[in-house]
C-alpha cells in the first residue's frame, strides 16, 4: 500500500486544493450512473427477446464500465495496488463467517419480500431457468460490487474515514430508483452493511456473495409467485 502522503496528493483548482485521487473517482463514478441511465439500463445497446437477456446483455457492459475501467484507473492512473481497493481475499474466515450467517439470516425475510405484489410484478418478467437467473446476478453484482464497495469505498475511505461506508451507499441507493419501493428504500441500509462488511473484510468479496444470494433468492421467490 502506497504512503498516505502519495494517496492525498492534490490538485490546485482556482485556490482550492482537492485530492485528486478521491476527485476523480467521485466525477467519474457519477458519470459512469448518468451513462448507464440514459444510455444502458433499458436500450438495445446488444439485442434481447427476453427480459432475462437484456439484463445479462447490460451486465457484460457493466463488466467494462463498473468493473475494467476502475481497475484500469487504480492500476494506471493511480499507480496502485487492486488489493488496496477490495480485489483481494481479505480476512476470509470473518468473511465467510459474516456470508454464511447473512444468507441465513436473511432466507426467511427474502421469502417474505420476494412474494410482494410489486417483487412480483417487477421479477417475474425473467422468465429464465434458475441456472440463468443465478449466473446472470452474478456476473452483474460482482461489477457493481467491485465499483461500490471496491473502487468507491477505498477510495473515499482516504479522505472521509469511515464516513465512506455510508457516502458510497449514497449513490448506490440512487442507481436503484427504477426497482420496486420495497427495494429501494431498503438500499442505503443494505449498501451501508455492505460497506461495513468491504471494510471488515478489506475485500469487496463478501458483500459480493451476500448481495448475490439476495438478488437471487428474490427472483426465485417472485418468479415462484408469479
Amino acid at each position: 500500500m502506497m504512503e498516505a502522503e502519495s494517496r492525498l496528493s492534490t490538485v490546485n483548482l482556482g485556490g482550492l486544493r482537492l485530492p485528486w485521487k478521491p476527485a476523480l473517482a467521485v466525477v467519474i463514478s457519477t458519470l459512469l450512473l448518468i451513462v448507464d441511465f440514459y444510455y444502458v439500463d433499458g436500450t438495445h445497446i446488444l439485442p434481447y427477446t427476453t427480459f432475462a437477456e437484456k439484463v445479462r446483455n447490460e451486465s457484460y457492459v457493466h463488466l467494462v464500465m463498473y468493473f475494467a475501467l476502475p481497475l484500469a484507473l487504480i492500476v494506471f492512473a493511480f499507480r496502485e495496488k487492486p488489493a488496496d481497493y477490495g480485489l483481494t481475499l481479505g480476512d476470509w474466515r470473518t468473511g465467510l463467517k459474516w456470508t454464511l450467517g447473512a444468507w441465513l439470516v436473511a432466507t426467511p425475510i427474502l421469502y417474505l419480500i420476494g412474494r410482494t405484489p410489486d417483487m412480483v410484478a417487477y421479477y417475474v418478467r425473467y422468465e429464465a431457468s434458475p441456472l440463468d437467473v443465478a449466473l446472470t446476478a452474478l456476473l452483474d453484482l460482482l461489477n457493481w460490487e467491485f465499483f461500490f464497495r471496491g473502487f468507491l469505498l477505498f477510495t473515499l475511505y482516504r479522505i472521509a474515514g469511515p464516513s465512506a461506508v455510508l457516502l458510497q451507499a449514497v449513490p448506490f441507493a440512487l442507481a436503484h430508483l427504477t426497482k420496486p419501493p420495497v427495494e429501494t428504500l431498503s438500499t442505503i441500509f443494505g449498501g451501508a452493511a455492505f460497506g461495513w462488511l468491504a471494510w471488515r473484510t478489506r475485500s469487496f468479496l463478501y458483500p459480493f456473495l451476500v448481495h448475490w444470494f439476495i438478488t437471487t433468492v428474490v427472483i426465485f421467490v417472485a418468479m415462484g409467485a408469479g
